[in-house]
């Protein structure tokens, strides 16, 4: 596609004037969970949304804690339009390790939802990484993720609840 429909997409109501929407510097609170409704923390996180190439992306860079550990983390986010589809790559200092999970799903609705994979390398089955984003209005910011067992069973792992400094 061109730029006839990247600057559709950028004009109010395209897909890539919602990601728009979350540049900003943010503060929350995130959460994470190992096993089903057993909350393993809550911490206070830091963020901030930039865009990137025009307004093609965003970049989500935060800084919070898992207990006592520092944790830092960064994801590129975007809309392929040839492709219909979201796109991230994310990494962070706790979750990812050394490698880099990608994602592609929908936007459609104002969420955008993907769905990545992780593990697997030695012969088990791998396992997925569902990440939505939501924003309920200008100032709030909802990024959630479920773990997805090899059986299809989805359990939450993260969720980072922000408020637009």
């Amino acid at each position: 596609m061109g730029n006839d429909a990247l600057q559709a997409s950028q004009a109010p109501g395209g897909l890539h004037h919602a990601l728009m929407r979350m540049v900003g510097s943010w503060h929350g609170t995130s959460r994470v969970w190992f096993e089903r409704d057993e909350l393993a923390d809550e911490s206070p996180i830091r963020g901030t949304i930039r865009a990137a190439l025009g307004g093609r992306f965003v970049i989500h860079e935060y800084q919070g804690a898992f207990g006592d550990q520092p944790l830092e983390g960064l994801a590129l986010i975007g809309r392929h339009l040839d492709a219909g589809r979201h796109e991230i790559a994310w990494i962070d200092s706790f979750h990812t390790g050394s490698s880099i999970l990608w994602s592609t799903g929908s936007g459609e609705g104002g969420r955008l939802d993907v769905l990545g994979r992780y593990g697997g390398h030695d012969g088990s089955p791998s396992w997925g990484w569902r990440s939505t984003i939501e924003q309920p209005d200008d100032d709030t910011l909802i990024l959630t993720a479920w773990n997805v067992s090899p059986e299809g069973e989805e359990v939450k792992a993260t969720e980072i609840v922000y408020r637009r400094d």
